[in-house]
């Protein structure tokens, strides 16, 4: 399979290392500065998006005029989203993005949907969510943390929404976000009562899990059209 990636900082090379090691071919390397066009994905089986929010929309885009599918691993873009899955499926080109690439993680999400399904009854539990991440990471909260939180709000009645701030009302869950050295990702989904406290928690100890997901979803992509999802890679059985 020959690999573009589009954003290569540290998650880009994480990618790369582990697309070699599966036998796969890097045949295009972008920054935050480099200028392409469908013309430089020619040839290219599949692009993998890791940059930042302010270049994810034109790469994205950019894919889609090369037929060029697209695996989207950077957040903080998704204001956009409706207008490029409505496009993705209007012209049959294929994007999968997750907030997360990790197996671990998106085993995760499922976890977290069912436990807000079994504490729905009981609203003397208080739920709040922390995540943490390295001081080098552009958005706050996490992408990871809004779809937890997301999650919650979809299974407890009470909540309505979440907000990444110190004051939130009764009807929205708290994100709590810290920014620490060396930290690939710690998430934390508390429920809290004056009996008991119940806590599910995730803690990436290095990068090589996110890449393994993303190179495992550009995989999934081949011979595949639409919007596609991690959930789409870990329990697709066709």
């Amino acid at each position: 399979m020959k690999i573009a990636l589009l954003g290569y900082g540290k998650m880009g090379k994480a990618i790369e290392k582990i697309a070699l090691e599966r036998g796969h071919q890097i045949v295009l390397k972008t920054n935050s500065t480099t200028l392409f066009s469908p013309e430089d994905l020619k040839g290219t089986d599949v692009a993998i998006e890791f940059s930042t929010p302010k270049n994810a929309l034109y790469n994205i885009m950019t894919c889609f005029e090369a037929n060029t599918p697209v695996v989207i691993g950077t957040t903080g873009w998704y204001k956009d989203f409706k207008m490029i899955s409505e496009r993705c499926i209007k012209e049959e080109q294929t994007m999968l993005y997750a907030t997360n690439f990790s197996v671990g993680v998106n085993l995760f999400f499922e976890i977290n949907k069912r436990l807000a399904e079994l504490m729905n009854p009981y609203p003397q539990y208080t739920v709040d969510i922390e995540e943490i991440h390295h001081t080098q990471k552009l958005d706050a909260p996490s992408g990871t943390a809004i779809t937890l939180a997301e999650q919650v709000v979809e299974n407890l009645e009470l909540k309505k929404g979440w907000k990444n701030d110190t004051l939130v009302s009764d009807n929205e869950v708290h994100i709590a976000s810290k920014r620490e050295e060396n930290v690939p990702g710690t998430h934390v989904v508390k429920y809290d009562s004056s009996i008991d406290t119940i806590e599910i928690k995730h803690t990436a100890k290095n990068r090589e899990g996110f890449a393994l997901g993303a190179v495992l979803a550009a995989e999934f992509t081949l011979k595949r059209k639409g919007v596609l999802t991690m959930k789409d890679v870990l329990f697709c059985y066709e």
